[in-house]
């Protein structure tokens, strides 16, 4: 049997504030591509099939094409929940879509409980372990004093080993979506911890005998054991995955042995760039001409910050999603008392203008200085009001 292992589709997410749904759906289309030219039987997906507990009609509409064309390439789909499911929601119908080809595993009570798919060797048991809330779960498991994660899984899993003990010669599959000692967060996970430890030890997924275990929640691709592995999601969801080569895994399972498995690439969508200067240079250096199709987050290094940046930076780079000022910085940062000492209030004030909007137009300068000059004059409550006025020239202290 050919197993094609994905995960974390998270239908409906935008990437700061833009709609994914179209790139999303093209990446779907890829994996049922794959499916074709590959010959898989079966397609796993442990987890974060949408992005939201409610998602949206139009993110239900792309996932469901999604899995209709992944069926018509030819191979079923095995699918659990995640942390940004609802189980509900994402098992309602759960058994009419079996008889689609659909199987759909969002509760803990059906975790132990195999899907059982067969090729020319016999019998292959797929378990899907759903994401597992400990506080929502314990009492179910019977375990009623577990606080972590780890304790709620290793019950579950007692119940798997205990099924696969009594199918000898199956071959097993597990599904399951949770963070993984050894393995590297990408940066767009949500934690799945509530007041908790979030991570699993790999101990408790190495000492099952089971011959493939496909994971989700974690964005890249990642091998823990040579059995157990993280697809990674099908497209970046932060700027941190820009270096990332989305994959999938292939994984062959015989009559008998360890699994075999291979990568393979997904297409890039739209590639994300980090770009740092001027707003002159980003918009005339052809040096980033690569990145004008990319989704864009820029560092603008001009000395005032730009005017209607975002606006101008899109007519060259129409995906930019993000922008931010960083005024540069000359020489070693100094303190404030260092930095204003021996310069008049005036001119503390013109700097200060400088820094936030841009350089004072000297009939401001003039406005300011009376303002300045009345209010030195202003005297303190309780005090003299026909003390002299202070010097023009006093310093600020700190």
């Amino acid at each position: 049997m050919r197993i094609l292992h994905t995960s974390d589709w998270h239908i409906g997410r935008t990437f700061h504030g833009v709609d994914l749904l179209a790139d999303q759906e093209r990446v779907l289309e890829a994996i049922a591509g794959l499916v074709a030219a590959e010959g898989a039987d079966t397609v796993v997906l442990p987890g974060d099939v949408y992005d939201r507990s409610i998602p949206s009609a139009d993110a239900i509409a792309v996932c469901n094409r999604g899995f209709e064309a992944i069926r018509a390439a030819g191979a079923r789909i095995v699918a659990t929940s995640g942390n940004h499911d609802s189980p509900t929601r994402l098992g309602a119908g759960a058994s009419f879509a079996a008889a689609g080809g659909l199987y759909l595993r969002t509760t803990v009570a059906d975790s132990h409980r195999p899907i059982l798919l067969s090729d020319a060797h016999g019998e292959v048991a797929f378990y899907g372990i759903p994401y597992l809330e400990p506080e929502i779960c314990r009492a179910e498991l019977g375990v009623p004093q577990a606080r972590s994660h780890t304790e709620v899984l290793a019950a579950v899993l007692a119940r798997i080993r205990a099924d696969i003990a009594e199918r000898p010669g199956t071959r097993a599959v597990l599904l399951a979506h949770a963070f993984v000692v050894g393995g590297t967060a990408g940066g767009s996970e949500r934690s799945i911890s509530v007041g908790g430890v979030e991570t699993v030890p790999l101990s408790l997924f190495t000492e099952l005998a089971a011959d493939y275990v496909a994971l989700g929640h974690l964005h890249s691709p990642q091998t823990l054991a040579e059995s157990v592995r993280y697809s990674g999601s099908p497209l970046p969801y932060s700027f941190g995955e820009s270096t990332h080569r989305k994959k999938v895994w292939l994984v062959d399972l015989d009559a008998a042995g360890p699994a075999r498995v291979r990568e393979h690439e997904l297409p890039q969508v739209r590639g994300l760039s980090k770009l740092t200067g001027t707003l002159a240079d980003l918009l005339g250096d052809s040096e980033w001409e690569p990145a004008e199709q990319h989704y864009v987050s820029v560092i603008l290094t001009d000395y005032a910050r730009p005017v209607d940046a975002m606006r101008k930076l899109r007519e060259r780079f129409p995906h930019a999603v993000h922008v931010e000022w960083e005024r540069p910085r000359a020489g070693t940062a100094l303190k404030y008392r260092e930095r204003v000492r021996g310069r008049d209030d005036t001119d503390i004030a013109r700097t200060f203008l400088g820094d936030v909007r841009g350089e004072p137009r000297e009939t401001e300068m003039q406005w300011l200085a009376r303002a300045m000059a009345a209010a030195v004059r202003e005297p303190e409550s309780g005090g003299d009001a026909t003390a002299e006025p202070a010097d023009a020239g006093t310093e600020l202290t700190a």
